[in-house]
């Protein structure tokens, strides 16, 4: 068997999906062989999408596997031999008008009509699916993405003083503002990955807020900004899935999350669940886990046991029943 992995061309900076499906990969037995088929084309305008979708026919494999985000190249391949992964929904609650009817036409309704099964990483995404989409809920399966094996626990000696605080995104759904408000007066550093605004760096500035900022950073430095954390905070208001979740697990720190759409599926007990939105409710977590060592030990060794059901061992088996099924299909 032959599955044909389809990746977007990566925008800088972005290699969330690319990481994923790698890991999936190094776990398939030998007798499933694979080859990446890369768009030669960013996704974006009309001409380098349908060039996209003409250059996928001729890479089809006896497994047809879009990782996500170019949904719309399924347009032209073989229905029963291709799976879509959908990893959120996210842009579909934020376009309005024009612009969202045609990303729902081309990247939600026509790509699940031309797919034999869609994959997504929760629970929560897949119920946000079968709102938008109305499909048959067998269609539609559960898989987790996988932790990489290269995240394991590293021991530390906590720093009550002065902890340093991982902030994991700077998008708007990653509540920057809200964690900066949160740490007002609160001894500590800031570790930021990703771009800052100008109304990020003045909401720093307000807030007197010590930080340092990291983009666009290699897996070596992403792992290494983990293990000089005393807390990972991701207290996002919208995640399909939320990786950043499972790494602070798997390297052994404290996590503090949100408690709506996927993250709370995704945490199991290892993390401090909070109210994105509720700002005291953001405070006091931080103060607990600085002040409570049992507390913080709890959500470390929780944390630990939690993140052993997302490697990669245990999850490339589900994706093997999908291709067996598409492969044995006429």
């Amino acid at each position: 068997m032959i599955v044909t992995y389809y990746h977007r061309r990566p925008l800088k900076g972005y290699y969330s999906i690319e990481k994923v499906f790698r890991d999936i990969r190094k776990a398939l037995p030998d007798e499933i062989r694979y080859r990446v088929a890369i768009a030669k084309y960013e996704s974006c305008g009309i001409l380098k999408r349908f060039y996209n979708c003409i250059e996928a026919i001729f890479r089809q494999g006896d497994v047809n596997h879009i990782t996500g985000d170019i949904h719309y190249v399924s347009i032209f391949l073989k229905r029963k031999k291709t799976v879509l992964t959908i990893h959120d929904c996210v842009s579909l609650r934020r376009l309005k008008g024009l612009k969202k009817w045609i990303l729902y036409f081309f990247w939600y309704w026509l790509a699940e009509k031309r797919c034999k099964y869609i994959t997504t990483g929760s629970e929560s995404t897949k119920k946000e699916l079968l709102e938008y989409l109305k499909c048959n809920p067998d269609k539609i399966h559960v898989i987790p993405n996988p932790i990489s094996e290269d995240f394991q626990y590293v021991p530390f000696n906590f720093n009550s003083e002065k902890p340093t605080i991982l902030q994991i995104g700077t998008r708007p759904n990653k509540n920057l503002k809200k964690v900066a408000e949160a740490l007002r007066g609160i001894s500590c550093r800031m570790a930021i990955i990703g771009s800052l605004s100008q109304e990020q760096l003045r909401i720093l500035k307000e807030f007197n807020i010590d930080y340092s900022s990291f983009e666009d950073i290699s897996d070596k430095d992403l792992f290494s900004l983990y293990i000089k954390s005393d807390i990972v905070i991701f207290v996002s208001t919208y995640e399909g899935f939320g990786m950043p979740i499972l790494e602070a697990q798997a390297i052994g720190r404290p996590l503090i999350t949100s408690n709506v759409f996927s993250m709370p599926e995704v945490a199991g007990e290892g993390a401090c669940l909070v109210d994105p939105y509720n700002t005291p409710n953001i405070r006091e977590a931080l103060i607990k886990i600085i002040n409570d060592s049992d507390y913080r030990d709890k959500l470390i060794i929780n944390g630990l046991k939690n993140v052993e059901r997302f490697r990669p061992k245990f999850i490339v088996d589900r994706y093997i029943e999908l291709y067996n099924k598409l492969a044995r299909t006429n």
